[in-house]
């Protein structure tokens, strides 16, 4: 076992109806109601690096750069959420966006990324910023210098969609 997997400040990953409770939204996005979900969440999918199955998680979308199909996500429950290091193994995948599905490849931001990305989040979301830092255990009270704490603390990734859109030009 890691340090990370051992972590007593880390809250637990969720087992048993909580698990299914918070697994639920991937049942509207394989029914074709992802739109619901609004423009805050999307479907991973992701292969399993020990078994080699599709696996699925909805995830939390931190920010949207919409001309270049480009998503960042947080793993709240820090390296060792099996999403994550399954995208660490494998990090060319698809994700669902609503009801469209687009190939990506995920890359790993710096500390320093993740605390300008959390405190952004901060600002746009206040009251859910207080709560996840809260639920982390992290400091909670909204200040700027708390947020960036705390995204410095939580591993971030930006998912890049693999082809850009025809009006926008490819980067070099």
């Amino acid at each position: 076992m890691t340090p990370d997997e051992t972590d007593p400040a880390r809250p637990r990953v969720p087992t048993g109806w909580r698990r299914l409770a918070a697994r639920a939204p991937i049942l509207l996005f394989r029914v074709g109601l992802g739109p619901l979900l609004g423009r805050r969440f999307l479907l991973l999918h992701h292969v399993g690096r020990v078994s080699g199955n599709d696996r699925r998680a909805v995830l939390e979308v931190v920010a949207y750069e919409a001309p270049y199909r480009c998503w960042t996500v947080a793993s709240g429950f820090g390296p060792r959420s099996h999403w994550y290091r399954n995208l660490r193994a494998q990090p060319k995948t698809v994700v669902q966006f609503g009801n469209r599905h687009h190939a990506v490849t995920a890359h790993f931001l710096t500390p320093d990324e993740g605390a300008g990305i959390m405190a952004d989040y901060g600002r746009e979301h206040p009251r859910t910023a207080r709560r996840l830092c809260a639920y982390l255990g992290l400091p909670a009270d909204g200040t700027e210098s708390a947020l960036r704490v705390a995204g410095r603390t939580i591993p971030f990734v930006r998912l890049e969609a693999d082809t850009h859109p025809p009006s926008a030009p490819r980067r070099p």
